[in-house]
């Protein structure tokens, strides 16, 4: 059996070496293994820290406004710990855009 150098396998590996030689891409597709990889909880965990971040505060300032320590909020932020849905919910509403209000 004779391979086709132009046929669909041919075309596929093409268009995936075309892909990985972009940096962008392959940063992407680094990311996004990474984080499949994570545990459920580490995944959360990034993502509260991620809205913790969007925030534009201080962790300090933002356990404050959560009403936990800024260590309980460390726990949070690598998955350690899991924070309640109240919790949560808090950060939310700390991390949503307020609008601006001109005199």
């Amino acid at each position: 059996m004779e391979l086709d150098p132009h046929g669909e396998v041919a075309r596929d590996l093409d268009e995936a070496l075309t892909v990985a030689e972009s940096p962008g891409v392959t940063a992407t597709l680094r990311r996004t293994l990474e984080r499949a990889r994570l545990t459920d909880k580490e995944r959360l965990g990034q993502d509260f820290a991620r809205l913790v971040r969007s925030t534009g505060l201080t962790r300090s300032a933002v356990a404050r406004h959560l009403g936990t320590s800024r260590s309980r909020l460390s726990t949070y932020e690598t998955g350690t710990t899991t924070p309640s849905a109240v919790i949560w919910r808090r950060l939310e509403e700390l991390a949503r855009p307020r609008p601006v209000h001109h005199p």
